[in-house]
């Protein structure tokens, strides 16, 4: 819908929006001259890369190179799509969107019926204050909910009369409150569908109710039931809980995906904030997508029972084709028997963030799956794992993690070194001519394994950490290479020279530890010295003239997007000595 916005009209909006102090309501800015730098939002860092330059109106990440204008910014810290963006300026200016006639009657009518249904989470709310509400705040001190928690996630009772809402709602409200469906008119009169019924609102990333979900109090047949799709609710696009999880973390670094309303309420109880449930069935393309919009690394949650398994395979199964390189997916399967909710109740956060920590690598969890009732000693059963796991893969994008998995599978269904095969087979096979009828090797089947450049150049530094000073620089001026900047940055900064002096250090310091935990999340099979270090230098620095135009490149922009005073002495000298050399050559 941005098309239908006039482009006037967000030019505007940006002139009339101070970008110092939209970006600092949401981080601390410090001013340094005409501008203001912090530690950036968007990648972890230790000393502020992060400039904002509001008479330009644009950021810049020095770090990981992140940049664009207020639209952007919120875009980007709020997870919304470009129309919400813009919506969200319009409000902070107190303006109107104004949208063509088309799309004006469209979101007219989606927000009347979010309007609706939030007035039905209020009416809700207010019951569970009430007398007739007494059992619902029964029923949910005893699940340990908490005052807090319940105002947090908005929890509500909808009464056990037939029309307690549809009484309630003023005339304009009740139409809406049909069409999405939390009241019926199936048999020509209305009804409405949630009664005595603990409620949980379910709310996008602004906070609007889209739907409901209604746990029962009673001895109905459905214990969960679930508001019906309409024009504000589609279930493969919304996730329970997101909204509230943004509200209490900074940066969603991951989501533990769940699979029940109470499960994430009691895990945030405990303090445990990134916990989601995708609405309908967690597991399916759509939702999954829906969930990689928010972070690349997701955690499925999934009770040990068989039930359970069979969602995990699912889960798996439709992501292989969304598995690109840098997305991370792991499993945590239950003790038989037990949900998150019951888990987090009996063993702490504490045990249960250590169970998160450890949970399986997709590759991990479906070797595992794949091997069950084999015996890999067994050609028979070697051909069977390839032929389970062969498929799986063939479904995977081209990239490193594919590589390593199908190099994974070749290794489990390698048959042993038959004894033609030894340090003999040379000296037999000269006797070849002879009449000896000798069996021909089985040809071995090989598959390099190709890392990303954040990965290689990370390994290449362990190997060799010396090589951070000649590679931090480097690194910041390529925004996909963000771990392997700020693992030079770091080992550059302690001075550290031998792969010894990094573990010594990370084994000093558990903030370090916990800082570069995932720095090789999703690597299978190392290359190796050699061939890390080679790499590195190939893919970084293929030559000395190469890297100083590199240089020359980034002083250039650096003082195009600051000024040519900030420089150092130094760099002055060296834009100055370039540009001269430049006129000479070309007169």
């Amino acid at each position: 819908m941005s098309g239908l916005i006039p482009q006037q009209f967000i030019e505007n909006l940006l002139d009339r929006t101070d970008l110092a102090e939209l970006i600092g309501s949401r981080i601390t800015l410090k001013k340094a001259g005409a501008n203001y730098k912090a530690r950036c939002p968007f990648h972890d860092e230790k000393t502020p890369s992060f400039n904002v330059r509001p008479d330009k109106g644009f950021y810049h990440c020095f770090g990981c190179g992140a940049h664009g204008d207020a639209i952007s910014f919120v875009r980007e810290f709020e997870g919304l799509d470009f129309t919400a963006a813009v919506e969200e300026l319009a409000r902070r200016a107190g303006l109107e969107v104004p949208y063509d006639k088309v799309a004006s009657q469209q979101i007219r009518q989606s927000r009347t019926l979010t309007d609706a249904l939030d007035y039905a989470r209020e009416f809700y709310r207010n019951r569970l204050a009430s007398t007739e509400g007494q059992l619902a705040r029964e029923y949910l001190a005893a699940r340990g909910l908490d005052d807090a928690i319940i105002e947090l996630y908005q929890l509500g009772f909808a009464p056990g009369a037939g029309t307690a809402l549809y009484n309630a709602a003023s005339e304009e409200l009740r139409k809406p409150l049909i069409e999405t469906g939390t009241v019926s008119d199936r048999y020509g009169r209305p009804r409405d569908l949630f009664r005595n019924r603990v409620m949980f609102p379910i709310r996008n990333t602004r906070g609007r109710t889209v739907a409901f979900g209604g746990r029962t109090l009673g001895d109905d047949k459905a214990k969960y039931i679930n508001s019906p799709e309409s024009d504000a609710f589609h279930k493969s696009r919304e996730i329970y809980g997101l909204f509230e999880a943004r509200q209490a973390l900074r940066r969603i670094d991951k989501l533990l995906v769940v699979e029940g309303y109470m499960d994430v309420i009691a895990l945030a109880q405990f303090g445990i904030h990134c916990a989601v449930a995708a609405m309908g069935t967690a597991t399916n393309q759509d939702s999954l997508a829906a969930l990689l919009k928010q972070t690349r690394h997701l955690v499925f949650c999934f009770d040990g029972d068989t039930a359970g398994h069979r969602a995990a395979d699912r889960a798996m199964e439709n992501a292989l084709e969304l598995l690109e390189d840098g997305i991370h997916l792991q499993f945590l399967m239950l003790p038989e028997g037990e949900d998150p909710d019951t888990l987090v109740r009996k063993e702490g956060a504490e045990a249960f963030e250590k169970r998160i920590q450890q949970a399986r690598p997709l590759s991990r969890y479906l070797f595992d799956r794949m091997q069950e009732g084999l015996d890999l000693s067994l050609p028979e059963n070697q051909g069977e794992l390839r032929s389970r796991v062969e498929p799986l893969l063939s479904r995977m994008p081209r990239g490193s993690l594919r590589d390593a998995m199908w190099h994974e599978m070749l290794r489990l269904c390698r048959p042993p070194r038959a004894p033609w095969q030894n340090n003999n087979s040379k000296r037999n096979s000269s006797n070849r001519g002879a009449g000896s009828a000798a069996t021909p090797a089985t040809p071995s089947e090989r598959v390099p394994v190709r890392l990303s450049k954040n990965h290689m150049l990370c390994l290449a530094m362990l190997d060799a950490p010396e090589m951070a000073t000649e590679l931090k620089d480097l690194c910041r001026q390529d925004r996909q290479l963000d771990k392997a900047a700020t693992f030079a940055a770091w080992l550059d900064q302690h001075g550290l020279r031998t792969r010894r002096q990094v573990y010594q250090m990370l084994a000093r310091s558990p903030e370090d530890q916990a800082r570069f935990r995932s720095l090789f999340d999703g690597i299978e099979h190392l290359p190796g010295r050699q061939e890390a270090l080679k790499s590195a230098r190939a893919l970084l620095a293929p030559n000395d003239e190469a890297r100083q135009k590199q240089r020359l490149r980034a002083l250039a922009e650096k003082a195009r997007e600051l000024n040519f005073a900030d420089l150092s002495p130094e760099e002055r000298q060296q834009l100055k000595a370039s540009l001269s050399s430049h006129q000479g050559k070309h007169g």
